[in-house]
């Protein structure tokens, strides 16, 4: 096995990584065990580390991950920041000195068994270190779940604690102050990320690639057309975790700059499909207000700090929660490949359970939202829990009016199919009409017929279709209260 270079802690390691080694199993074989193993699939936050991600082109975000999904080699030329190194990384010399987060926890009683405690403290630095936070003490009237330090409480919302309660947890987010002048993690930010370094690593069988370029990337592919391409690894690193997979071969997408824009063209917005979702969300700051309305219900920011749209879309589950916004908003996938370019509807994208039209040798570069955006739009997530869980059903809408009258919609639908699919008969049901009681009840009676829900582990077909109906029916009056100036 090669090996890899990575700063932990501040201080340079290297040793071998396999590729399908963890990061979590290498840093804990590195002797640095604060990072636990809960639920090996990217839910529980016991493994939270922090890395040095960039924030535009000369800045560094440290952001927390699930270190238990990617590969360790993914890691080669990068910088981690784990519980046991907070301190020591922050400029804190005597070993009884805590950074400030471990003391806010250990002061107001926010770990008892510990578990997740190591997991709680990297989630909560890294809202400690995030730029946007406003000031400590700077907002009388703090947003929702925000305290009055600014801190935003769904940063740890993929942190789960099984003893101790969240009162206290909470109590120490809310007590922070801001970091020193100076703190070496918070000087960190200003200078800029670590590089990408093409890697190399095989044992066992496997071997993990990062290319240096987009055409090396495509020249290996057309070569081995069947290899496992990875961005975040929130999907890969479950089945390797839980099934044991191990593909012969693994090709990292996530640093290819050729696949991380995101820019107004003409007549549309394009997203480049190996940034994550945490960068989408910020670097679009709203201007598509439903990709707003879905990320904050978008697993736990520790996925969407590592997830994409690529990947999301690229495994053509009919779950992915990305699909049903992106088809009302009736996207478009640029594929690419050693033959060129091509964009294909994403409403055409998908022929089957986990098939698309995605060639051999093909990969998703971007996704385009065509401008202007329509006017009226909704997202609804039914599922066990309000965050961090997996989507029972998901409805998207995007309707443009005129005097009144529904012009054009369109509703994406995920988890009633073997694909995410448009709703062509409610769509048909609401067009041209005024969105009443009378016209509510018809396109919900034609949002029940679509698709062919199952009954699972996650709801029965029964009450699947009944969300589809409530979710019509939600639409409409919603639309119909919204005045007609602002349709």
């Amino acid at each position: 096995m090669e090996p890899i270079d990575v700063t932990v802690n501040g201080l340079a390691r290297r040793s071998a990584a396999g590729p399908n080694v963890s990061l979590l199993d290498w840093l804990r074989g590195e002797g640095l065990t604060g990072a636990k193993e809960g639920c090996a699939e990217g839910e529980c936050g016991a493994c939270a580390v922090l890395v040095a991600r960039p924030d535009g082109p000369a800045r560094t975000r440290w952001t927390a991950i699930n270190s238990c999904l990617p590969p360790a080699p993914a890691f080669d030329g990068g910088e981690i920041v784990t519980s046991e190194g907070l301190g020591t990384a922050a400029g804190v010399i005597a070993a009884e000195d805590l950074h400030p987060v471990q003391r806010e926890m250990a002061d107001r009683g926010g770990s008892q068994c510990g578990y997740c405690t190591p997991g709680f403290v990297c989630a909560m630095a890294a809202e400690y270190y995030r730029p946007e936070r406003p000031a400590a003490g700077g907002s009388s009237e703090p947003e929702p779940h925000h305290g009055p330090n600014g801190f935003d409480l769904h940063a740890l919302s993929g942190n789960l604690c099984r003893c101790t309660g969240y009162r206290p947890i909470r109590d120490a987010a809310y007590a922070l102050g801001d970091p020193a002048e100076e703190d070496p993690l918070a000087a960190r930010r200003a200078a800029a990320p670590p590089a990408a370094r093409p890697t190399r690593s095989a044992a066992g069988g496997s071997e993990f690639v990062r290319p240096a370029t987009l055409g090396e990337l495509l020249d290996r592919l057309e070569q081995q057309p069947d290899a496992l391409l990875v961005a975040g690894a929130t999907d890969i690193g479950v089945e390797r975790n839980l099934r044991h997979s191990r593909p012969p071969l693994i090709l990292a997408v996530d640093r290819l700059a050729e696949l991380r824009g995101l820019h107004e063209g003409a007549g549309y917005v394009e997203i480049g499909a190996a940034l994550t979702l945490s960068e989408i969300e910020r670097g679009l700051d709203g201007r598509v207000p439903l990709l707003g309305r879905l990320f904050p219900q978008f697993a736990s920011p520790l996925i969407r700090n590592s997830a994409t749209l690529g990947g999301n879309l690229g495994t053509a589950s009919p779950i992915g929660d990305a699909a049903p916004v992106l088809l009302a908003l009736d996207a478009t996938l640029v594929l690419a490949s050693k033959r060129g370019e091509r964009e294909v509807a994403l409403a055409d994208y998908f022929t089957g359970y986990r098939r698309s039209v995605r060639e051999p040798g093909e990969i998703i570069r971007a996704v385009r939202i065509p401008l202007p955006l329509a006017a009226r739009t909704a997202f609804h997530k039914i599922a066990k829990r309000r965050f961090d869980d997996i989507s029972s059903v998901a409805v998207a809408f995007a309707a443009r009016y005129d005097g009144g009258l529904v012009t054009d919609v369109r509703i994406g639908l995920g988890g009633v199919a073997a694909t995410p699919i448009r709703a062509r008969a409610a769509e048909e049901a609401l067009a041209g009409k005024e969105p009443t009681a009378e016209v509510a009840a018809a396109a919900s009676a034609a949002m029940a017929g679509e698709g062919t829900p199952l009954d699972d582990h996650r709801a029965s077909a029964r009450y699947r279709t009944a969300m589809l109906e409530q979710a019509m029916l939600r639409f409409c009056a919603e639309s119909l209260a919204e005045p007609e100036a602002a349709r």
